[in-house]
């Protein structure tokens, strides 16, 4: 076996030690600055909660009440989300997608108005994105033609030990009993990524990005169709918060009809401070306290997030992951962010076939991408991590001679009986990780007039997250993307174990795709937990590879194959080709409700043209010809 391939020795942790909270000390990266986490002695000992207390019901799996079409029964077409202009806007919801358009009317980048998108929906789609979460950007500077990743993840608390979710029998909590309350709370960073981005791109005055979030929050919106759906299914878990309850419920307890006006004073009182003062008016003070009050006095789980915590928390510049795919360079997000590699994986396993030729409605394409998939999410269960605190393989991943390998795998005439993760160089042994289709997460991108081009996702992980407001604001429940376990079966620690100032593996994939000339074509992104990488990978495809307008890619059916099986668009054409998939020898072949919800801009002659997925509440927006909806051919 070749040096590098070879196994390092194990770490071997006593549970006595993951419950007393001390992380081993090797496992952070010694280049870790101090100044990224919190005093470790801050850290309290972690207990469980008592095993009398029974946590608010918590929807974990695929739920219809979850997956059903945004579009409260209308049927849209691609073109009804679409939008062409000089500068263009999209999001996963209109009015987010009108913030943005009024900072590029007022002369602002394609930074501001992606910012004033992301703040916007902390207001309008507060169950899947917010300043209580995080999210990752992935930047195209026009005039540097260059690309950058701001890292904008959130970090877990200095009280976070690898223990953390370990019940007093040293079992794991189950995620019902992890996602609520204190425990799963990680310190936001949205704030801070907005605030980097502004400094860095931003044209318009810092307190701008606020206004059209601030007016929503004052005047109120409509409840809609969807809003009230996810009200519904987190009902019980929002009503063990006070604060929570009185925003998202009535007075009976019961999530607010659809139709109702929903104002949130308090969430736009702590909007000015922020805009007022700036991100320290977030990290410090009455928000920052009221943050921290929320953790630790939450029905469930109560932790300490600190104030120290709060005010260590830095964005991280990442190098952008860029790779050649045919005659294209996709760029995306590297680690934490495992969705970006898979999404490349994805791609360049499927290389050598002639995707074009086989065409969107071929069951051949459908079962490539299916066999490349599996490939993609087996590797991406096994080493997907933070890489400051544990070794991921990336480079070795996207290595053509492994990609060769891993495409290898790959037959036309039939699926392969397994797909087992690889063994990329610089890979240590690793084992499978939860999987989840956490309906939450939002995606939002900007084009401008100049050539800038911003690919933003943000998230607070499940719906509503950890169900805890703070000064009007949702918290995340972030950490539950660590694993509840600390522990492999041979006693090492997991590479996706929770530690302090650490951040949990992500499936995001906020991506950028370029012509061979280096100029932007296309960019790319989603929500919905592990489906965001097939919702990518499949837009992408059916953009580059089938030449489908940038609304029709997104528009078509969609495919999702990882260890569970192989999903299909529950009521697309899919499922006249199940029979053939099955008869190719994939296993578990079923139609099933996914959380769809992608947003793509692509660029067209004269400026952008911008969309979403029509079966989502996402729309685009133009600056110069608004609401144009004129066919536009894909990529050629």
């Amino acid at each position: 076996m070749h040096p590098a391939l070879r196994p390092a020795r194990p770490l071997v942790i006593p549970l006595a030690l993951l419950l007393a909270g001390a992380a081993p000390a090797q496992t952070a990266p010694a280049q870790t600055a101090p100044a990224q986490t919190a005093p470790a002695q801050t850290a309290p000992a972690q207990t469980a909660p008592a095993q009398t207390v029974t946590p608010p019901t918590v929807e974990t799996g695929p739920t219809t009440r979850f997956y059903l079409s945004d579009t409260e029964g209308k049927v849209r077409t691609p073109a009804d989300t679409a939008a062409t202009g000089a500068a263009v806007t999209t999001a996963a919801d209109p009015l987010a997608a009108e913030a943005g358009r009024d900072l590029l009317k007022a002369g602002g980048s394609a930074a501001d108005a992606a910012l004033a998108m992301m703040i916007a929906l902390t207001v309008v789609e507060p169950q899947s994105s917010g300043l209580g979460g995080g999210g990752f950007l992935v930047w195209h500077d026009a005039r540097l033609g260059r690309t950058f990743t701001l890292d904008g993840r959130e970090r877990a608390p200095a009280s976070a030990v690898p223990g953390r979710f370990l019940l007093e029998d040293g079992k794991p909590m189950s995620f019902q009993q992890a996602v609520p309350g204190g425990y799963s709370v990680g310190v936001p960073g949205a704030v801070a990524l907005i605030a980097e981005a502004h400094k860095r791109w931003g044209k318009r005055p810092w307190a701008e990005l606020f206004a059209p979030a601030i007016r929503h929050a004052r005047e109120g919106l409509i409840v809609s169709a969807r809003l009230n759906r996810f009200t519904a299914g987190r009902q019980p878990m929002l009503a063990k918060d006070p604060a929570a309850a009185r925003i998202f419920l009535d007075p009976a307890g019961k999530p607010w009809p659809v139709g109702h006006l929903l104002k949130q004073p308090e969430l736009a009182d702590s909007l000015e401070k922020i805009a007022r003062e700036g991100p320290d008016a977030f990290y410090k003070g009455p928000i920052g306290a009221a943050i921290t009050h929320a953790v630790a006095t939450a029905a469930n789980n109560p932790a300490v997030l600190s104030a120290e915590d709060l005010a260590a928390y830095r964005v991280t510049e990442r190098k952008p992951l860029c790779r050649p795919y045919r005659q294209w360079k996709v760029c995306t997000m590297g680690p934490p962010s495992a969705g970006g590699t898979a999404v490349l994986q994805i791609l360049l396993q499927l290389e050598r076939f002639d995707l074009k030729a086989l065409g969107p409605d071929n069951l051949l394409s459908q079962h490539l991408f299916a066999e490349s998939q599996r490939l993609a999410f087996a590797d991406r269960e096994a080493f997907g991590a933070d890489a400051d605190f544990a070794p991921v393989p990336t480079e070795g991943l996207l290595a053509p001679d492994y990609i060769a390998a891993r495409s290898a795998l790959i037959r036309l005439d039939r699926a392969m009986a397994d797909a087992p993760a690889g063994s990329p160089k610089g890979a240590t042994p690793r084992l499978g990780q939860r999987l989840a289709d956490v309906p939450a997460t939002s995606h939002m991108s900007a084009a401008d007039a100049k050539g800038n081009l911003a690919s933003l996702t943000s998230t607070i992980e499940g719906p509503f997250g950890s169900g805890l407001v703070a000064a009007g604001i949702v918290l995340n429940n972030e950490l539950t993307d660590f694993d509840l376990d600390p522990r492999r079966p041979d006693g090492t620690q997991s590479p996706n174990a929770v530690e302090p100032g650490k951040r949990p593996r992500s499936s995001m994939a906020p991506t950028i795709v370029y012509d061979a000339k280096g100029r932007p074509v296309a960019s790319f992104g989603a929500a919905g937990g592990a489906t965001i990488i097939a919702q990518v990978a499949k837009a992408i495809i059916a953009h580059l590879d089938w030449g489908l307008s940038i609304e029709d890619a997104l528009a078509a059916p969609q495919l999702l194959a990882d260890r569970r099986g192989l999903r299909y668009e529950q009521g697309s054409r899919l499922e006249a080709q199940a029979a053939g998939l099955k008869a190719l020898g994939h296993k578990d072949v079923r139609p099933a409700p996914l959380p769809l919800k992608a947003n793509a801009i692509a660029a067209v002659p004269g400026g952008w043209r911008g969309a979403a997925d029509p079966r989502s509440e996402g729309d685009a927006r133009g600056v110069g010809s608004e609401g144009s909806s004129a066919a536009v051919g894909g990529a050629q």
